[in-house]
């Protein structure tokens, strides 16, 4: 009897060490598929993140073309109110170019409402502290009474978009 219960945990042992070994792979299976899947989630979680910053980008880039979007036809007019601010400065004498006057008065309050309107406004220089950011000087002056550094003259006027600054005025500055 001894022989048989030997024989016979001779074939449980081979039994379990076959199923060991057959579990043993499907572990080693399991592990690499769970790695595996663990990659993928990675990968997946960094092509996400890509994604959403690209579209935060995109997104950031059509605001700032949106809300700038008239800068350039804004830097094709603004020598034109140069130039009907010239003409306005003009003193007439007869009734008939009084009236021309009126006339382009009138269309310079349009184009000037218009660009207000999308965001372009004078920069407001005259009689203040010259500031770099804002104006160009192109001239200085001594003057008594005045302190240094700060506009006595505006020769061409600075404009601004929104935040942005479209041109510096180009002034003349206390020495």
């Amino acid at each position: 009897m001894a022989k048989k219960e030997h024989k016979k945990n001779k074939e449980t042992e081979l039994e379990e060490k076959e199923e060991v070994e057959v579990i043993n792979p499907l572990e080693e299976e399991i592990e690499k598929l769970q790695a595996e899947v663990a990659k993928l989630k990675n990968e997946y979680a960094r092509a996400y993140a890509d994604t959403e910053n690209m579209r935060k980008r995109l997104q950031n880039e059509a605001d700032q073309a949106r809300k700038y979007r008239i800068q350039g036809f804004a830097l094709e007019i603004l020598p034109v109110i140069d130039n009907l601010e010239r003409a306005l400065g003009q003193k007439l004498e007869s009734e008939e170019a009084n009236n021309f006057r009126t006339g382009l008065k009138m269309i310079y309050d349009q184009l000037v409402n218009a660009l207000k309107n999308e965001g372009v406004e004078e920069v407001e220089v005259l009689d203040k502290p010259y500031d770099p950011n804002f104006a160009q000087a192109i001239a200085t002056e001594k003057v008594d009474g005045k302190e240094s550094g700060l506009v006595l003259e505006v020769f061409q006027k600075g404009y601004k978009l929104k935040d942005r600054i479209l041109r510096a005025a180009m002034v003349k500055i206390s020495e």
